[in-house]
């Protein structure tokens, strides 16, 4: 079956700035990457070079691009022109037989988890391996369940059921799973949607856990600014399709444009708010609770 990669200390050599990371440098690289839905273009020439090893968090307001952006790094969406490639084999002109080979080297978390009800933990973690593999050794099997669990804080939860879990701990059943076949790729679409700050930070804790230990490459979508902060080698950000703002923690921060700083640090615009605080024509309700007494 397969061999747990080796487990490798990812040196950080100080988080980037604003500056462009050459082609080379790319386990992903997006060339002039559009993506339409009808007349309505969500991604607009975007191109980007994901760094092996590092963690690149995606930011952006509700609707702008950014899921489908990530769906685009693994062809669960095709773009409408330009070009995706994985450790420089472009990859958005491959057929699903050979795109399903390409797809065994990523994880993917999605925003609500997405285990399988009717599956316990256990088989919910191997059901991407009974996709893609014959089983022989099933002892071995569980031996990687077990592992995969311990790497997220979950070992013994083994024949516990989706519904015997809480909000979090489901998180990291799907997390496990997302790394069941040693991906070189992890995948993360609003990893602390719903969470409380402390089981958010957990999540964040085996983010960065498995970028040390696995030296993964990681993608995260997050409107969670604290994710953001903690996880991220590098941040970009998305707004009407296109990358505005792009570098580290401390770039982002100081930031000039207006858009960023009022997503992250949580403001309404002021166009927005003089409509919210305009008076308006209060109307008498139509019909009263007397109105229907008999």
């Amino acid at each position: 079956m397969m061999v747990d990669k080796d487990k490798r200390k990812v040196k950080k050599d100080g988080k980037r700035s604003g500056k462009s990371v050459s082609d080379r440098n790319g386990i992903i690289v997006l060339k002039n990457l559009t993506k339409k839905f009808s007349e309505n273009v969500v991604l607009d020439g975007i191109s980007l070079t994901i760094e092996k090893g590092k963690t690149t968090v995606v930011i952006g307001p509700s609707g702008c691009g950014k899921t489908v952006l990530v769906k685009h790094l693994i062809m669960l969406l095709r773009p409408s022109s330009g070009e995706v490639y994985f450790k420089r084999r472009r990859i958005d002109n491959l057929d699903e037989k050979e795109l399903n080979r390409v797809r065994t080297r990523f994880g993917f978390l999605f925003q609500g988890g997405a285990l399988f009800d009717s599956l316990s933990v256990a088989e919910n973690i191997t059901f991407p391996i009974r996709q893609h593999f014959e089983i022989e050794d099933w002892s071995q099997v569980e031996e990687l369940v077990k592992t995969k669990l311990a790497m997220v804080g979950l070992e013994g939860f083994q024949s516990f059921y989706p519904a015997n879990l809480s909000g979090g701990q489901r998180k990291r059943v799907a997390l496990a799973r997302a790394i069941a076949l040693n991906p070189e790729v992890v995948l993360y679409d609003e990893p602390t949607t719903g969470l409380d700050p402390i089981r958010a930070d957990v999540i964040n804790e085996i983010i960065l856990k498995l970028q040390r230990e696995l030296a993964v490459t990681s993608v995260v979508v997050t409107h969670d600014m604290t994710s953001a902060y903690k996880i991220a080698d590098r941040i970009i950000m998305l707004h009407h399709g296109k990358i505005i703002a792009d570098g580290n923690d401390e770039h982002i921060r100081n930031h000039p444009h207006p858009v960023v700083q009022q997503f992250i640090n949580g403001q309404v615009n002021e166009d927005d708010l003089a409509v919210l605080r305009a008076s308006g024509t209060i109307f008498q309700a139509q019909f009263l609770p007397r109105d229907f007494e008999e």
